[in-house]
């Protein structure tokens, strides 16, 4: 059965995350190693690179030789992850997207790879934000991009999804890793450090969440549950509303 728990989050301290906010991408760089995208019917043995976010070029790119066989299942399950509403920006996270899809994927991959797959947990940032007009996004993909080469080569990012501003510059973006200890090597680099110091000028609020993923014994079930730390942020700018979720 597929279930999701999303607790209520209280108050915690900040955390580094950049955003994303370009909507083209950059073109993949051809490279001699196979890289997968997920979405076809290939055995572990064959692949050694995956994409796991809208960066395609060879930094970008996910190692699954340091990962255990259940985190590369994990990983390959993610690329068909989704949203499921236009509103994903201010809807509940386990209402945004596609989980049931990308649920129902990893079961069938335990199944076609016969692999045991043992109870475990996995940690999950989420960033709401919203950005003014006179925001230059287009620096905003740049110093993103950067972060997420630095956030790879801790080897524990599975996933890193963002989208595009809505009509109200609200946007969200989220990063799925390993285990929370990958998260903060992946964060302090000098990429995520300059990107943190644009938040405090380019963006007029945002949000941070913190999550717990828990995927019971052969994927039986698939639980999400707040680790217990919030932030929020929020700066005025008389040009669009502020206040959070409407």
């Amino acid at each position: 059965m597929w279930k999701t728990i999303v607790s209520h989050l209280s108050a915690g301290s900040y955390g580094t995350v950049s955003q994303g906010l370009l909507e083209t991408q950059p073109d993949p760089k051809p490279s001699q190693t196979t890289v997968f995208n997920g979405q076809k019917s290939q055995s572990l043995g064959s692949q050694k690179l995956l994409v796991v976010s809208p960066y395609t070029s060879r930094p970008h790119l996910l190692d699954l030789t340091n990962l255990s066989i259940s985190q590369q299942l994990l990983a390959r399950a993610l690329t068909l992850l989704a949203p499921c509403t236009e509103e994903y920006a201010t809807s509940p996270y386990n209402e945004a997207f596609n989980w049931e899809i990308v649920h129902g994927f990893l079961k069938d991959l335990i199944g076609s790879e016969e692999h045991q797959w043992q109870e475990q947990s996995f940690y999950i940032v989420v960033f709401k934000s919203q950005v003014p007009p006179t925001t230059n996004r287009s620096r905003l993909g740049e110093l993103d991009e950067r972060a997420h080469v630095e956030a790879m080569k801790s080897g524990g990012l599975l996933k890193y999804w963002f989208g595009v501003p809505n009509a109200t510059g609200r946007n969200l973006a989220t990063c799925i890793w390993r285990r929370r200890e990958d998260a903060k090597p992946g964060s302090s680099g000098d990429g995520h450090k300059e990107a943190t110091r644009a938040t405090m000028n380019m963006y007029s609020e945002w949000h941070i969440e913190r999550i717990k993923l828990i995927v019971t014994d052969q994927a039986k079930e698939w639980i999400m549950t707040g680790v217990g730390d919030t932030t929020a942020y929020f700066l005025e700018y008389s040009s669009i509303d502020t206040k959070f979720g409407e």
